[in-house]
């Protein structure tokens, strides 16, 4: 019985998601600033998708991760994952926590992150 449930949460989650991708990729005010939306996580050196991609493994709970350089935008696309963003390093400092469906600038430059569930 657990595991029926499982693969349907799964299976909503999946939908969830592709619809979101579908959205989000449609409208034109996304579309001509930032990067297509695709599955997964990324941080951004640059506002609006831009500069160095740091691509983000959500595999990996709870472990803080320093960057090797601030990241000022994110996009995540994921129906069980989000991130915690930390303006300093070694996760510390002031938090912010994206969502599991986001695409924004940060409201200051993070300097580590954690994959948390969303």
């Amino acid at each position: 019985m657990f595991t029926n449930r499982t693969k349907l949460r799964g299976a909503a989650a999946a939908a969830v998601v592709a619809a979101a991708l579908t959205g989000l990729g449609a409208g034109t005010a996304n579309a001509a600033d930032w990067p297509t939306l695709k599955e997964g996580a990324y941080l951004y050196s640059g506002t609006t998708g831009t500069g160095t991609v740091t691509k983000v493994g959500l595999g990996d709970l709870g472990t803080c991760h320093t960057l090797s350089g601030p990241a000022l935008s994110v996009q995540v696309a994921n129906g069980s994952a989000s991130l915690e963003l930390f303006s300093g390093a070694g996760c510390t400092g002031s938090a912010w926590r994206s969502g599991s469906l986001a695409q924004t600038d940060l409201p200051w430059a993070a300097l580590s992150y954690r994959v948390v569930p969303a």
